[in-house]
């Protein structure tokens, strides 16, 4: 930040540390856990990812905003980050899809952006210490109370232990056919009758894991994330799908591992994403562990163990998987090429199977879609 201009942002990390810069959006004061992410586009993607839940964003990449938004790339209907952190501050867009500024975007449905900040000492810091517990405030005036700000850090009560699912999960079921963005029509639709039936059950589901589904040929039913066993098997499902989601994976396991049990007890196929991934470790016996700053980006590789192939994959996620803790019978699929941690497995000789990464996101660009057509394949 120039040092003629006055701050209108501070964010204030639990161990007392202060940054300054420019804020824009909406104003006020938020408290979360602080991640960094390393992707050069799809910041809206990113931002309205329920998995964000509880999160303030610090984007790596400098320009960020400046191609605006559109209603076509929200994964959900509002942002679900609690905040977004930039280097710069964004620049008048220009994009040919773009309706909004992402200043007014975030204004509009409460949220704070930073501008004008240090990222990489920032990120420094995340990586040093872990994801830390912060407390970012706009105030246009500049008028800040740092020993109160200092103390919301403090007094955040943190991700671990915390079922956010709940919050993001859908109310009711509804019924999905809208199938994956193709130029140059947009979004299409599924036709046909014939499809097999494909109950995904909403831990914070991502719209374009959805289209993907669709794209693939199944006819999906969206269930809330509190469905038990017995309300997916009201529907005669030919596989289920576990989506992505927030918060501690053993929180939301205390209701989600009964219902996954249940549903592995019938055969059914089932495919998992993300939170969807650790719930069915959970239920297959499995543990699961908070990281020190998660994996967050566009640019993960990830090897195949049974292919030898790898996958550059889009994450999201600061719980994994110790496959340390996988019972006979469960193999490793995946791993992550950064730090070895676990990135997929599956039940052995049935087609049961999950994945870390987001193969939806379209990082690679087409790395990973062979995974929904082997849930699709499962189904005949």
């Amino acid at each position: 930040m120039p040092a003629h201009a006055a701050p209108t942002a501070c964010l204030a990390l639990a161990d007392g540390t202060l940054f300054y810069g420019r804020g824009f959006g909406a104003t006020g004061i938020t408290t979360a856990e602080l991640c960094f992410n390393t992707a050069m586009t799809g910041y809206q993607e990113i931002m309205t990812d329920p998995s964000y839940a509880g999160q303030i964003v610090t984007f790596t990449f400098p320009h960020i905003g400046n191609t605006g938004v559109n209603p076509d790339d929200d994964e959900t209907a509002d942002p679900v980050a609690a905040g977004m952190i930039v280097k710069w501050d964004p620049t008048e867009p220009s994009n040919w899809r773009m309706t909004d500024t992402v200043g007014n975007w975030l204004a509009k449905r409460g949220r704070i952006g930073m501008g004008g900040l240090d990222t990489r000492r920032l990120t420094r810091a995340i990586r040093q210490q872990g994801a830390p517990h912060v407390a970012m405030q706009h105030a246009p005036d500049g008028n800040f109370d740092l020993a109160a700000l200092v103390a919301a850090a403090r007094g955040f009560e943190g991700l671990v232990g915390r079922d956010l699912a709940k919050d993001v999960t859908c109310a009711q079921s509804y019924r999905w056919n809208e199938t994956r963005w193709a130029w140059p029509d947009g979004y299409g639709t599924r036709t046909g009758t014939d499809a097999p039936r494909v109950v995904a059950v909403d831990y914070g589901a991502k719209r374009n894991i959805l289209r993907c589904l669709a794209s693939a040929g199944c006819d999906v039913t969206v269930l809330p994330a509190s469905a038990t066993a017995e309300d997916v098997l009201a529907h005669d499902p030919h596989g289920v799908f576990l989506s992505n989601g927030p918060g501690d994976p053993a929180a939301t396991g205390a209701y989600a591992v009964p219902m996954i049990q249940g549903i592995l007890a019938r055969d059914l196929p089932v495919f998992g994403i993300c939170l969807g991934h650790q719930m069915l470790a959970l239920a297959l016996g499995a543990r699961t562990v908070k990281m020190n700053h998660g994996h967050h980006g566009a640019n993960h590789p990830v090897k195949d163990l049974e292919t030898g192939k790898v996958e550059i994959t889009s994450m999201n996620h600061g719980f994994t998987v110790d496959s340390q803790t996988l019972p006979a019978g469960v193999s490793e699929t995946h791993v992550s090429l950064f730090d070895g941690s676990n990135c997929g497995i599956r039940l052995d000789n049935k087609p049961v199977f999950s994945v870390q990464h987001h193969p939806e996101a379209s990082p690679g660009p087409q790395d990973s879609f062979y995974l929904f057509e082997r849930f699709r394949a499962a189904l005949s």
